[in-house]
Order: C-alpha cells, then structure tokens, then sequence
C-alpha cells in the first residue's frame, strides 16, 4: 500500500444520513470543485474552499430531515443539479441554491432511497418502490423485504430500463417495469448499490454491492441472469459498508474503487490487469462513514477523497503533501498564511466560547421560569442490532452525535457479553437478582473521552427470550439518557437463507386452527430474526432458515388457518411448540398441534455437534496445561526435554489463552444445547429424563462421540 493521503477536515453540519453528500462537477480538469451536503435538520448547504476556508455557496432553511441527495441533469451533460429527497418529496436545486422543483410523490412512507437518471426517477420507501418519468407515475413495485437501495443501469448505454433494489433478505432483485425479471443471491444483507466505474463498466451491466456484514461485490445483470465476477469477504471482521465511489485517486488511468464503513474505516482498492480488486489504502476514522466521494476540493490539482461522517463532519483525505517543499522566498508566504489561520481560529474560538455563554445563560432562565415546558437537550442515536454468521453472535452499535460518557446493558435474559477488540471502554457489572425481578444482566460500559462509538458482542440463549436495553448518557449538561430496546427471540441464532438441504433427517411440527394469515405470519416474526414486519403478498409463503451456531436448519411454511415447520433439530421444533402454543393462548386461539419425530435427526444433530465439540474440550484442556507447562520450562530453563505437542502448546500459549478468553461458556453452551436435545427427544415421547442428565454430563466429560450417541439411544 503505496498511497500518502493527508487528512483536512472541513467543516460541519448536523447529523448526517447514508449518501447524502456529494461533489459537484469540476467547470475544467483538476479545478476545485465545490461540495453538497443535505442533514437531519433539513439543511442543504453547498460550499467551497477559499484559503483554507469553507465558503460557502448556498444554504436553505431547515426542514425535514434529508434522506437522500443526488446529482442529476440532462443525460450526456455534467450533472449538476442536486435533488434531495426529505420525507416524502423530493426537491430539486441549481448549483446556485435556486429551487427549480418541488415534487410530492404522495408515498405513505417516508422515502429511504433515491437514483436519477435524466428525466427518469426511481424512489423507494421500506417496501414500496415507485419509477416516475417527467414526475408521473410509471411503474410500481412492492417488495417481499425491505429496500435499502436502488440503482438503475445506464439507461443511455443500455436499451431498456433496468432498475434494481437492494433488499435486506439478502437479494438483488432485478426489475423490469412493474415485475421482477429475476432476483439474485448476495453474501450479506446489501446496503449500497453503485454503478461500476461510474458508469457500469465496459458492458455498462455491471455493479457493485456493500453489505451490511462489510462484504464486498461486482456482479454483472444481464437481461437473462446474473454472472458474479468477484467478492471481497470481511476478513478483518471491518464494518458494513454504507458508501462506495469510483475516482482514480492513484493517478494510473485507471478509476479505484473507495469504500466508506460503518465502524469509519475508509478504503482505497485498485485493480490489476485480471480486474480484481488489490487494497491499497485504509484508513480508520472516529465515526461511521455516511457519504465517499473522489474529487478535488481542498486545493486545485489536488486529488482527495471527501467524506461525510455520521455527526456532520466533512472530511478530505488529500494528496496534497503535508509539509511543502519552498525556497527561501516561499517560507515568509507560508508564515504568513498560517498566521491568519491561527488569528482565524483564535477569534471563531472567541465567538463560540461567548455563544455557548449566552446559550448556557438562555437555558438557565429558561429551565427556571414557571411556564418552563422540559428543557432536557435531545441528541441523536445511530444503532444497529446484527447477527454475525461467522461466530453466532451479535453486534450491538451505538452511535452518538456527541461524545458517549457511558451506556448500561441490562438484559432480561441469559446472554454472555463477549471481547470486542475494537472497544477501549471499562466494563464493569453489577450483581443481579434474577430469582425475583427476571434480572440477568447488568453491565456498565464507561467510555473514554471522544468516543463517539462503541461496539458490544452479546450471544444468546435459544429457547429464552426477552429484552435486552441499552441506555446511553452522553457527555452533555445536564445529564439525559436515552433507552434503546432489542429484542432477544426464541430462535435467535437462526438466520435466513435461500436455499436448504432437504435430505436432512427433518422433523415435523404442524399447527391448525382459526387463525389468519396476518396472525400466524406476526407469531414467525416473533419468534425467528430477519422476517420482514409485514406480511408478504400471496395466500401462502415458505422461509428458509439455519442455526448460525450448529449449521442446522429450518423450514417454515405457513398460510390462514395452516402452519407446517420442518427442521433437523429436534430442540427447534421444541421451542417453535412452545412458544406458538403460548402466543395462541395469549389471543385465545384454539391449535391443534401434531408432530412427527424423525430419530434419525437426534443422530444426525450430534455429528454436527461433535466436530465443535471436540474442538473446544481440547481447547480447554490445552489452557489447563499451559501454567504447568511454563512452570517446567522455569524450573528446566528450556522446553527440550518436552513432547513436541507440549512444546507447541507453550509457543502458542497467548493465542490459545486469547481464544478460549473470546470464548467465555462456549463449552457450558454445547453441553447445554446436548442436554436440551437429550431432554426434548424423550419430551415427545411423553418421558421424563431430567433424573439422568447428571450421567449425560459424566459422560460429556469423558467425551466420546460413539458413547454419546449409545446413550441417546439406550436411555
């Protein structure tokens, strides 16, 4: 990685949104260009930079928060007219602020994404998406999941209008008018479309996808199906993507691809001659980046990355050098220039200090006086609650627009909190009773100063379900916290998927009764994560799903008055028969439940269990040896008198050490998913085996798999 970029930051507004800054069209090569930035408070604001100064160009009064904002104009000429998308309109404006366009496209729901492509305008809402022309309607389209964005392929390259939403159930789905063409498979939830190279790459179909586990991805949509040219997996565990751009920030010809992440990594990709994408710079901001553009804006002939971050900062990555090279004549000019600077930044300093003086005095008098209405300050919270696949766990991030002072966790259920290596925050917990007021959990995280983010790793439970709330204090006067809530599902490390294998021993759980679809449908997503709020279209619908923890899987398919689950785990079907039954109860609906057990599956459940099994008793075993093991080589002075396995237990003595650390319970947790299954495959059977689970735990603890399995079936 070869590429210096120095960072500028500019200035900023209020909290931002995902895609709502942009670079407007340079008038000549390599002049600066100016910048446009739409935030929650309804402000647009355009401005420049004059002598190291933000000037500005425009600024519109504040209004409803801004979603979007985009770039548009006559195909073929520079765009350059902005349009920004704030509830459910979408307003147009000059390069000079003057508003050309005011649209209210009478959507239900606010509008989340927006793409323009010359007088053609594709919005959508959570589930609605809507293609206008000349502002009248054209086409329309409800999705099965929720769209986080759209995008349309070149329509000037292309002979027809392809537009194609990104959905969170993991697919692309590819749209001509009002009907799906095809829809396609992507590794992770997508958040962001962009045009290849900016304008779809050689072929004009090809495009580029984040998600929101941080994968990366060029697939090519052509008429008939899709052809998937390359993926970045998230090896480094980074965070999701919310912006991508193409801009040759290198200066070989040839556009990079940068990448703006949720945890503010910033990064920079160039491609070889096969076109796969090589890093070639990253760097880590303090907050999440909402908005990447290439562009030259700091100094003329100075390319630069520009940022927008969460809180409203606008940020240059620069290539221009830090400490220039000048001759004896240049140094009195570059003195002087940071002179004024200083002189600059002391009096805004000035002018700030007395402004909050007179704001602290306001807020005083006003906090005081008998008709004072709640005087307490409001700030913004950006949170995301999201089950990792690759370690069944889940990613709980807070965002603030101002530094965090510190977040309490407190959980209703059982759920271990996990090492986050990114967190520089003191945990400390507190003792719970849970025998009496249903209190598992408390946990304080006190941050460090500036911290604006923090990021927390909880696994549950299956089977116990709850609540789970974070409450955050910010470093604000005076104190003020806010609640946010999560809730912990019965199956909540299962995760949705496409595709099953149906020749998996499956057990059977069938529901009937007066109950409608609606009905029935509300209680999935009760119990299951990643199922879209409202009912999908059709009498009837099947969701995939499995068990990020032990790769087991589960068929649900359900219609009014029917409901038919199939899995290969028996503690599933388990959970499902409860909790359905009790949430019936609860409305008073009479079920008739009836279940079909397969004993093969309880074998088949073990084999899957075993390999994780084996791997963690001998992890633990590994751990118990290592103090022993450095005791010896202090009293011998060297390791040669070991066995090699001992000597390699002792050189790989701290990653061992740090692994079983990240994985507090995970052994309890196996032995704890055996006994359930122990338990629910004679449940069904009418018996009950509580008396022998202390011989089951004996047994685990001289593990063999084939004694195991002897003893599921024997009891």
């Amino acid at each position: 990685m070869d590429l210096n970029l120095n960072r500028a930051d500019y200035l900023q507004v209020g909290v931002t949104s995902q895609k709502t800054m942009k670079v407007l069209p340079a008038s000549r090569h390599r002049a600066t260009q100016k910048v446009v930035i739409g935030d929650h408070d309804g402000v647009v604001m355009c401005f420049g930079m004059k002598k190291g100064e933000a000037v500005a160009v425009f600024k519109t009064l504040p209004g409803q928060k801004i979603a979007r904002l985009e770039l548009g104009g006559v195909l073929n000429t520079p765009q350059e007219k902005i349009f920004v998308a704030a509830g459910s309109e979408i307003r147009g404006f000059t390069k000079r602020g003057k508003q050309f366009l005011s649209f209210e496209t009478n959507l239900t729901e606010s509008i989340k994404a927006m793409h323009i492509s010359g007088s053609d305008l594709f919005l959508s809402a959570s589930y609605i998406y809507n293609h206008y022309c000349d502002c009248k309607d054209q086409h329309y389209y409800l999705s099965g999941d929720k769209i986080n964005d759209v995008i349309c392929l070149p329509v000037e390259r292309l002979p027809s209008i392809t537009p194609v939403l990104a959905c969170q159930d993991r697919v692309l789905r590819v749209l001509q008018g009002s009907d799906v063409m095809y829809e396609t498979e992507v590794p992770g939830p997508p958040t962001v479309l962009a045009l290849h190279n900016g304008n779809g790459g050689d072929s004009g179909e090809d495009l580029l996808f984040g998600t929101s586990d941080g994968k990366l991805g060029l697939i090519q949509i052509t008429t008939s199906k899709p052809i998937h040219k390359w993926e970045i997996r998230n090896e480094k565990k980074l965070g999701g993507i919310l912006c991508v751009d193409s801009f040759d920030i290198v200066g070989d010809g040839v556009k990079d691809l940068l990448v703006g992440r949720d945890d503010g990594v910033v990064q920079v990709y160039s491609f070889d001659n096969t076109n796969e994408p090589v890093l070639r710079f990253d760097q880590m901001l303090s907050e999440s980046v909402t908005s990447i553009q290439g562009g030259c804006v700091g100094k003329e002939g100075y390319d630069e990355i520009v940022v927008s971050t969460y809180s409203g900062w606008v940020t240059g990555l620069t290539t221009e050098p830090m400490h220039k090279e000048s001759g004896p004549g240049e140094e009195v000019k570059i003195n002087q220039e940071m002179q004024n600077k200083i002189s600059n930044l002391r009096s805004e300093l000035e002018h700030l200090q007395y402004k909050v003086l007179q704001e602290r005095e306001k807020y005083q008098q006003s906090s005081q006086s008998s008709k004072a209405k709640s005087a307490v300050p409001s700030f913004s919270v950006n949170d995301k609650f999201t089950l990792n696949k690759d370690d069944a766990s889940y990613s709980l991030i807070l965002e603030v627009q101002t530094a965090i002072d510190n977040v309490l966790i407190q959980s209703d259920v059982p759920i271990d909190l996990l090492d986050v290596d990114k967190n520089s925050a003191v945990v400390s917990f507190s003792s719970c009773d849970s025998e009496s007021n249903d209190n598992f959990l408390l946990a304080t995280y006190r941050c460090q100063a500036n911290t604006t983010r923090l990021e927390l790793k909880i696994r549950s439970i299956e089977g116990q379900y709850g609540t789970l709330q974070a409450y955050v204090t910010p470093r604000i006067q005076p104190k003020t916290c806010q609640v946010r809530q999560y809730l912990i599902k019965p199956l909540s490390l299962h995760q949705r998927t496409h595709f099953i294998d149906h020749d998996r021993p499956m057990n059977t759980l069938t529901l009937t009764g007066q109950f409608s679809f609606a009905e029935v449908h509300s209680w999935v997503v009760f119990c299951l994560p990643e199922v879209p709020e409202k009912p999908p279209a059709g009498e009837c619908v099947t969701f995939y799903f499995q068990n990020t923890f032990l790769d087991t899987q589960l068929e649900s398919t359900y219609r009014k008055g029917e409901g038919v689950f199939k899995s290969d785990n028996i503690s599933t079907i388990s959970i499902l028969k409860d909790v359905l039954s009790k949430e019936a109860t609860k409305r008073k609906i009479n079920l008739n439940i009836s279940y079909e057990i397969n004993e093969v599956s309880v074998k088949h459940t073990l084999k899957l269990i075993h390999p994780k099994l084996e791997y963690q008793l001998l992890l633990a075993k590994k751990v118990q040896l290592i103090d022993a093991l450095k005791e010896l080589q202090v009293h011998e002075g060297n390791t040669n008198f070991l066995i090699p396995e001992y000597r390699c237990i002792l050189e790989e003595a701290d990653h061992l050490q740090e692994e079983y650390k990240k994985q507090p319970a995970h052994l309890e947790r196996l032995y704890g998913m055996i006994t359930d299954l122990f338990i629910d495959k004679f449940k069904f059977k009418g018996t009950n085996v509580k008396t022998k689970v202390p011989l089951l735990l004996e047994i685990l603890d001289s593990y063999d798999q084939n004694a195991l399995i002897a003893f599921f079936e024997a009891a």
